[in-house]
């Protein structure tokens, strides 16, 4: 088993867009492993490959019955419906704050091994995918919130005793964000 450390608000890996894998190799199936020890091991619904300092579009997950990994992937929204849900983050730890996504997506990619794979899922599930194709895009979910809720969870990033101070970034998301900016 390898656990990482996991990379926290504020630190740049977490603002930058990842690239997509082109190698499908023995080291790319290192990275799904230790994302999904990591994961496993904090507890978490899915963990992306930039939030252990690598940036590659990679993540992990485990929730509502389902697990896996998903690499280069691409989501949709099955329909319009929309879900509000507290939502977390493990670079962003113990702390939540509710956020709407989609309540029912499909997500296409590939496995470790370059085949194919479709991820179809709703609730929780549908909540990680997008989370997690959000760190991949550099987006946190704290970007979604509304404004005064964004400002309050700002507040209390800011009094949490594992952040340092960093300057923090609000980053515009190339996906839909109902309204919020």
């Amino acid at each position: 088993m390898t656990v990482q450390q996991i990379r926290l608000f504020g630190d740049p890996v977490l603002r930058t867009p990842a690239a997509e894998v082109t190698d499908f190799d023995q080291e790319l199936r290192n990275l799904v492993r230790d994302l999904w020890d990591t994961m496993e091991t904090q507890g978490g619904a899915g963990l992306a490959a930039p939030q252990l300092g690598v940036g590659l579009r990679v993540f992990t997950y485990h929730c509502d019955g389902a697990a896996g990994h998903l690499i280069n992937p691409v989501w949709t929204a099955l329909d319009e419906e929309i879900q509000d849900g507290q939502e977390g983050c493990l670079s962003i730890p113990g702390m939540y704050w509710d956020c709407r996504r989609h309540r029912n997506v499909v997500a296409r990619g590939w496995n470790m091994h370059g085949e194919p794979v479709e991820i179809q899922g709703s609730d929780l599930l549908a909540r990680c995918i997008q989370h997690e194709t959000d760190h991949l895009d550099g987006v946190l979910f704290l970007d979604r919130l509304d404004d005064e809720t964004r400002k309050q969870a700002m507040r209390e990033i800011r009094r949490a005793p594992w952040f340092t101070g960093a300057a923090p970034t609000i980053k515009q998301s190339p996906h839909p964000l109902f309204g919020a900016r």
